[in-house]
């Protein structure tokens, strides 16, 4: 089995590449050719930063299309800004317009911690994730399990309905949402020790199809 882990320049994805190998054995490659993400069987979309960054980076990468056609045909893993990403726009910069393939905004922290001094922006360390619906990549992962975050913007979608795992700072926010074939999370899988290898394993054998 191959897959892919798409490469625009952002974010430590040889962990991510380590972390796939370690949980599964698989043929993980880290690529920013079109031809290569196409032909793979999963496809992992990673990242850190700005969604700005990020969609200037997959524009002159010619990987936007590429994207658009993976997301919709085989399973799909977005991590921390491949998350973002995948939301119609963000509120970072004046306004940033993303991927489209959820409807909803990418918001700042400081709406959900006004007030809260003891709240610092980027939220950064292990919090729990509540799992609000069922899902394959959960098997075998506790409800309430701690995972490693790193972001100071939180994904807000549309419609609350593809939100598969939430987390609380300052207030509730979406950790992880699913719809189909494409799952993605805010918190870094690879950085959360043995419940983020479970998660990256059961993507490893997931076929995509979501729990109904």
């Amino acid at each position: 089995m191959t897959i892919a882990v798409i490469d625009y320049g952002m974010g430590n994805l040889r962990s991510v590449q380590r972390a796939l190998e370690h949980a599964g054995g698989c043929d993980v490659r880290v690529t920013d050719d079109p031809g290569v993400i196409r032909s793979a069987e999963r496809v992992v979309f990673p990242g850190q930063g700005a969604v700005r960054d990020c969609m200037s980076a997959l524009h002159q990468g010619a990987l936007v299309d590429v994207i658009a056609e993976v997301v919709d045909t085989r399973p799909f893993l977005g991590i921390c800004m491949g998350m973002q990403a995948l939301m119609t726009r963000s509120e970072e910069n004046q306004g940033t317009a993303a991927l489209d393939h959820f409807a909803g905004t990418v918001r700042h922290f400081a709406a959900l911690t006004a007030g809260d001094v003891a709240k610092k922006i980027p939220h950064m360390g292990w919090n729990r994730v509540e799992q609000t619906r069922d899902h394959p990549l959960w098997r075998g992962i506790e409800d309430g399990e701690r995972f490693y975050f790193v972001h100071s913007y939180y994904v807000a979608p549309s419609d609350a309905a593809i939100v598969t795992g939430q987390s609380h700072y300052g207030g509730p926010f979406a950790a992880a949402i699913g719809r189909g074939n494409v799952f993605a999370t805010q918190f870094h899988p690879e950085k959360s020790q043995q419940p983020g290898l479970r998660l990256l394993r059961n993507f490893i054998v997931w076929d995509g199809a979501a729990c109904s």
